[in-house]
């Protein structure tokens, strides 16, 4: 009996491919529709870690489709359907070779790059004067490459991608103006729940019929880091962390036992206990973006679940 999902190996209905993601596992149906299933697995410093952590695949998922019904009004998305709560089910998209990352605060990459005294980020200059956590005057677009199988992102600058015909003009403004509607969307909501929305990361993608969408994830802590809105301002003028909703807390704890990604360093070893910390705080995450309880779901044979509610809706 399996508590945690970290691979899956099924055969779907007029399944063509599979492709495996740092976190996700995606299926080609029929190249029509993509059944997109949300792993337990954990990645930090796009390393994957060796083990999973449970409802972390359940909290991912329902969070980014519920984020998806709330900014269809502003940006298409790629959704048809949740028939599991690890599962999305949506349209086949061509994705774009770059991720759009938004930053609305010095925090995270950019911060520890402004530590080595750098002031410009893909390009995009960031204002003299500033301390770690502290919110730039307006939001920058420092987009990534779009990594494989678990290789490293990395930055580019907007010239770049264009240079290199990765985007073309005409997509890559869509995508500069959807990713800053979003952002104000997230933002906004974010408020709501006395959070701050300080970057986030979007991934796109072309329909057959040429429209440009949203996929993946979206405001998940995974892909997101929040912060508590009460107090921030009070932490900043004393110089302390900021209280945050995100993945950061995995990547301090990574840092603090020796471990960035790098080559030759040891993953530290993930206790019982530690995993349950960290599944706990995924919850926690959940219940603060979304404002509202966390359901778990049967996990005593996850696999299993899976393929009947994914089979159930392909049948139908």
């Amino acid at each position: 009996m399996s508590s945690t999902i970290t691979t899956t190996d099924f055969q779907f209905p007029n399944q063509k491919s599979v492709y495996r993601g740092k976190v996700r596992e995606v299926y080609n149906i029929n190249d029509e529709l993509l059944v997109m299933i949300a792993t337990d697995r954990l990645s930090a410093f796009d390393v994957v870690l060796p083990k999973g952590i449970p409802y972390k695949g359940q909290i991912l998922n329902q969070i980014a489709t519920k984020f998806m019904e709330l900014t269809q009004d502003i940006v298409p998305n790629w959704l048809v359907a949740t028939p599991d709560p690890n599962v999305a089910v949506g349209h086949l998209c061509a994705p774009f070779k770059v991720e759009m990352v938004i930053r609305g605060y010095l925090s995270g990459h950019a911060a520890r790059e402004y530590a080595l005294g750098k002031r410009t980020l893909c390009g995009v200059s960031m204002e003299e004067g500033l301390k770690e956590n502290d919110k730039f005057s307006s939001p920058i677009i420092t987009p990534t490459t779009k990594a494989d199988n678990g290789s490293h992102d990395e930055d580019i600058s907007r010239e770049a991608i264009l240079a290199n015909q990765i985007v073309s003009e005409e997509d890559y403004l869509v995508l500069e103006k959807y990713t800053r509607a979003l952002y104000q969307r997230g933002t906004e909501i974010a408020a709501s729940r006395g959070l701050i929305l300080v970057d986030t990361k979007y991934e796109f993608g072309k329909t057959k019929d040429g429209q440009i969408v949203l996929i993946d994830e979206i405001h998940t802590p995974d892909s997101s880091r929040y912060f508590y809105a009460e107090g921030y301002q009070e932490r900043q003028g004393q110089g302390e962390e900021q209280k945050q909703l995100s993945k950061e807390f995995v990547r301090r704890w990574l840092i603090e036992n020796g471990f960035q990604g790098k080559e030759g360093q040891q993953i530290p070893e993930m206790t019982g206990a530690y995993i349950e910390t960290v599944s706990e705080r995924y919850i926690e995450l959940f219940e603060n973006i979304l404002g509202e309880k966390f359901v778990k779901a049967d996990i005593s044979n996850i696999h299993e679940r899976i393929e009947k509610n994914v089979l159930d809706f392909l049948s139908n």
